[in-house]
């Protein structure tokens, strides 16, 4: 039998993301989930569906498992059922993907910010996009806790703000470890 632990993470008194981590899950690092090739800053985006265009081409880059259309087609049926705007400017658009070996990522920050949607109804400036295989179930929710740890940090948040390269952008999502 597995031990878990339940975390719950509050936005102005909303319930945003309750995760059940079972304790023998292995995190993956965030530097093992984005690559130089599928980080970007200040992405020109109208809206959210364009931001979700940019990402699935971005998710792509350098991985061959990775169909651009197939990576949006999951993220807007995610979107479908909640957003993912998670607040604080930041969104986690996330599915899955079948046929994927394993999960990958891409991050942006966006020249202009957009309405997301998002839990706290205030816009986007950047995103973090996951796709993970079809039947990853703990994985897939332990990345997105992870996420949400690191962007819940406000030092880290205001750092990718102001990061005017990708190696920036990189170098700072990957010295900022999850502190659960």
């Amino acid at each position: 039998m597995h031990c878990g632990t339940a975390h719950a993470f509050l936005t102005h008194g909303r319930v945003l993301v309750f995760v059940h981590r079972i304790n023998n899950v292995a995190s993956m690092p965030i530097q093992h989930l984005i690559s130089l090739q599928r980080v970007a800053s200040s992405v020109s985006a109208s809206s959210k569906k364009r931001l979700l265009e940019k990402l699935s081409t971005l998710l792509g880059e350098g991985e061959p498992e990775v169909d651009a259309h197939v990576a949006l087609q999951s993220m807007i049926e995610r979107e479908r059922l909640g957003s993912t705007g998670i607040g604080d400017g930041v969104a986690l658009p996330h599915g899955r993907l079948k046929g994927l070996k394993k999960a990958v990522g891409a991050f942006v920050t966006l020249e202009q910010e957009i309405d997301y949607d998002a839990l706290d109804r205030k816009p986007v400036r950047m995103a973090f996009a996951l796709l993970v295989p079809e039947n990853t179930n703990q994985e897939h929710l332990q990345l997105l806790r992870e996420l949400a740890v690191i962007f819940g940090n406000k030092n880290v948040r205001e750092r990718l703000l102001h990061a005017k390269t990708p190696e920036e952008l990189l170098r700072t999502l990957t010295d900022s470890p999850p502190r659960a």
